[in-house]
């Protein structure tokens, strides 16, 4: 146990030596955080619109006003022809084309259907259908207003039967993508510091010669791994709580449920990332063999297949059964339960299971490669 701690306390006072490695644990998650926070966001606040309205009635009017009123939509042009509007929509500078077909006035004063058109942008699919339900509220908004004037106006006591739903939206009720995506972020960072450093780290010493000075001292293998990898553990974990403390100060996005579980399953999570830095340091020559390999072959499929930006449900099914191989998809489901809507073990027990299964298997494979290539 003493060999163990005193390689312990040679790394951290390696770490100390070397500033470039104190920013990237303690600086570089909270810049990252703030820039990714930001930017990893969804919503569409701003609709550019452009109105072309070939009624040009009072009820028109009316209409185009819901829609400024609901300050989503932009007006930022009116054309004449449908020319200058397929050219603002080619050009990217409107999002909604709003059309309002001739006689929409006179069809409403009648009682029978009025037709607008709303083009769309479809390049960017998000965008386009996240500002297509919102066209839909406001226009659904805009008749019920028309047939509650119309009963006002004919005294009729018999209303058609309607369907009128409350919405109640849990954990997020503002439905902004920033309180998603922030606890995802933090699941990130723990993989870029723990995974990339350990795998530095190890192949830095293979460059400089002080690996072979190990290996033929009295130290035992698994002796040189636990001091190898629980120095980074601990930063990863010190790594967390500064990050964690700078969501809740810069978002308002507060932990909501135990944190002894979010720490003991970052424990079950670090171990598969730690895992695997060991191996990519197994493979590796040199210290941008590694960044590289780190990268490009760990952290990009992890990142795409983990659920943090696109949806697992959304993939094609051989992919959706390779994901189950993913321990960031365990943790990212096990994350964002506990801060966003404060669930512990009796929810997440599977993904729990999971991801301690996984860490392990991964933990001993990389433990027996990495003793191999001492021996």
């Amino acid at each position: 146990m003493k060999t163990v701690l005193h390689i312990i306390k040679k790394e951290f006072l390696q770490f100390w030596r070397d500033p470039k490695m104190v920013a990237l644990i303690f600086i570089s998650p909270i810049v990252q955080l703030i820039f990714l926070g930001y930017a990893a966001n969804f919503d569409v606040k701003t609709v550019h619109t452009a109105v072309f309205d070939l009624d040009r009635t009072e009820t028109s009017r009316n209409f185009v006003r819901n829609f400024t009123g609901s300050h989503y939509f932009q007006m930022d042009y009116y054309v004449t022809n449908y020319k200058d509007l397929q050219e603002l929509i080619d050009n990217g500078k409107i999002l909604l084309g709003l059309v309002i077909e001739k006689d929409f006035g006179k069809n409403i004063g009648r009682g029978e259907t009025a037709r607008v058109q709303a083009v769309f942008d479809g390049s960017d699919g998000n965008s386009a259908s996240i500002a297509a339900g919102y066209v839909q509220l406001i226009t659904a908004d805009f008749a019920n207003n028309i047939l509650v004037d119309f009963i006002n106006r004919t005294g009729l006591k018999t209303v058609p039967a309607a369907v009128a739903p409350e919405v109640r939206v849990w954990y997020n009720p503002a439905m902004t993508t920033r309180n998603f995506m922030v606890p995802g972020i933090v699941a990130l960072l723990l993989m870029n510091i723990t995974l990339i450093l350990t795998s530095l780290a190890i192949v830095k010493e293979k460059e400089v010669g002080t690996l072979e000075q190990l290996i033929v001292t009295p130290i035992k293998s698994k002796q040189l791994i636990l001091g190898k990898l629980i120095p980074f553990a601990i930063l990863g974990f010190l790594a967390e709580i500064f990050v964690l403390t700078a969501m809740a100060i810069i978002f308002g996005i507060e932990v909501r449920g135990s944190i002894v579980y979010l720490f003991a399953s970052t424990f079950l999570y670090i171990l598969s990332t730690l895992g695997l830095g060991m191996f990519v340091s197994t493979i590796s020559k040199t210290q941008q063999q590694a960044m590289m390999l780190a990268i490009f072959v760990v952290m990009m499929p992890m990142i795409y297949l983990s659920g943090f930006a696109f949806p697992i449900e959304n993939m094609p099914k051989i992919i959706q059964y390779f994901t189950y191989l993913i321990p960031l998809r365990y943790f990212m489901v096990i994350i964002r339960g506990v801060i966003l809507k404060g669930t512990g073990l009796t929810d997440l027990w599977a993904e729990t299971l999971a991801l301690a299964v996984i860490g392990t298997l991964i933990v001993v494979f990389s433990s027996l490669k990495f003793r191999k290539k001492l021996d």
